[in-house]
């Protein structure tokens, strides 16, 4: 387990819940996840009448395109607009989010292989 050295020098244990990402690298790809993932649920419920209930495996698939559940899409559509342009602050064990100029946010923008949606300071 790894540790942190706060402002005091004390080692502190790092935040019990972890950070969730569920963003893609492009909105364009998130879209694209979104659009396989609704119609594949909503195909499967679609064709019972025409193919049977057999169709409805192909439901489970669309947790995949998710990425978990279709909330966990929305977050990461939130995730995935955001990105680069909000920043969090934490002080005093309140955090907030502020918006970032839109110079600083340019140059925030992270290559493909970003993991978070969220700059921490």
């Amino acid at each position: 387990m790894s540790s942190t050295r706060g402002a005091t020098g004390r080692a502190t244990a790092p935040s019990a819940t972890p950070e969730r990402n569920f963003a893609s690298r492009s909105l364009l790809r998130h879209l694209a996840r979104g659009v396989i993932g609704f119609g594949l649920v909503i195909g499967s419920i679609a064709l019972v009448p025409v193919a049977g209930p057999v169709t409805l495996l192909a439901a489970p698939l669309a947790l995949i395109a998710f990425r978990g559940c279709p909330t966990c899409w929305m977050v990461g559509l939130a995730q995935t607009i955001s990105r680069g342009r909000l920043e969090r602050q934490c002080a005093d064990g309140v955090c907030t989010l502020t918006k970032v100029h839109p110079s600083q946010a340019r140059s925030a923008r992270r290559p493909h292989g970003a993991t978070t949606g969220l700059r921490r300071s």
